[in-house]
């Protein structure tokens, strides 16, 4: 209706998917920029006072909420909602909603991207490659039919990592005190120490809370098999990353795949960049041109829902 002023919405990244974006054509959408920082964020929720917020990149805290009284609902592109104080908004009544399972494809697959990178050294045989060297009679990759792969958490994410494995022939068992049930095939543990004693290939699939935080560390990593593999394409605080680092320099760990970290963007330099036997990509295990409509589209739909709701409550 012309002459109504829109209520704005407001969006930490410089796009959304066209879809999500129809959906919302009754917002002033306003982004943030990529990699904005939290005092761009901070001074657009001032001047626009958005009803919703989609979180692309960053982190939302109690300090961009109260700069948003009509803030009614934050809503996460992709499925960690660890970036977004819960408790803060808990309080101020603003609901925090998650794109749940819009991005799982392109995170399982990127993880099988990372196992299979460690385990035939694909980098390193091209590296190797095009300095000139053919190295048939000296490399032997790892097979993984019949080896054990070990799953840490068993949502969508990890159950579609966890069918891959058994597709390869591999054994897999799975540790989620959570979950509901466990895909068939699948043989779940009791307890993380089994899991780590136990697997050839360890993959994390789970949230980040402040328990879990820095699960993997120097104790924990030393109960991991000799040569065995880890990938992480959940959060970097899951990993104390000098404890990783000296379990494959000292051949505790055959090979690392990490798309996540600890400060992100990894902070350069970083005595990650000399490890030879760790493959690095910068958090893009969501980011496909699938996940990206599905992700921008589910934060949307979420957005609506919560909104819709609170007119109907009132």
């Amino acid at each position: 209706m012309s002459g109504v002023k829109k209520p704005a919405l407001l969006v930490t990244g410089n796009d959304l998917a066209p879809q999500a974006l129809e959906l919302l054509k009754d917002f002033e959408v306003t982004f943030a920029g990529k990699q904005c920082s939290e005092g761009t964020v901070l001074a657009l929720a001032r001047e626009k006072d958005p009803v919703a917020i989609i979180v692309r990149y960053g982190k939302v805290g109690a300090t961009i909420m109260d700069a948003a009284p009509s803030l009614k609902v934050i809503s996460k592109h992709g499925s960690g909602i660890d970036v977004i104080d819960q408790k803060a908004a808990a309080e101020r009544g603003i609901a925090v909603k998650a794109a749940v399972g819009a991005n799982a494809a392109a995170v399982a697959e990127h993880a099988w991207a990372l196992i299979l990178a460690c385990a035939k050294a694909v980098p390193h045989l091209n590296d190797r490659m095009r300095a000139g060297h053919w190295d048939k009679s000296t490399h032997k990759s790892i097979e993984l039919n019949g080896r054990t792969l070990g799953i840490v958490g068993l949502g969508e994410i990890g159950r579609r990592a966890a069918a891959t494995g058994l597709a390869l022939g591999m054994n897999v068992i799975a540790f989620d005190p959570y979950a509901k049930a466990v895909p068939a095939g699948v043989t779940p543990v009791d307890n993380l120490p089994q899991l780590y004693r136990e697997s050839d290939v360890v993959s994390l699939h789970c949230p980040l809370t402040e328990e879990n935080r820095g699960m993997l560390d120097r104790e924990t990593l030393a109960q991991f098999k000799d040569g065995a593999i880890l990938v992480n394409t959940a959060r970097g605080g899951l990993i104390d990353e000098p404890a990783l680092a000296e379990a494959l320099t000292n051949g505790k760990l055959y090979a690392a795949g990490l798309d996540s970290f600890a400060v992100e963007p990894m902070t350069v330099p970083h005595p990650f960049q000399q490890i030879p036997n760790l493959i690095l990509s910068p958090h893009i295990g969501g980011v496909s041109d699938a996940a990206y409509v599905n992700m921008g589209v589910g934060a949307a739909n979420n957005v609506l829902a919560v909104l819709q709701d609170s007119v109907a409550s009132v």
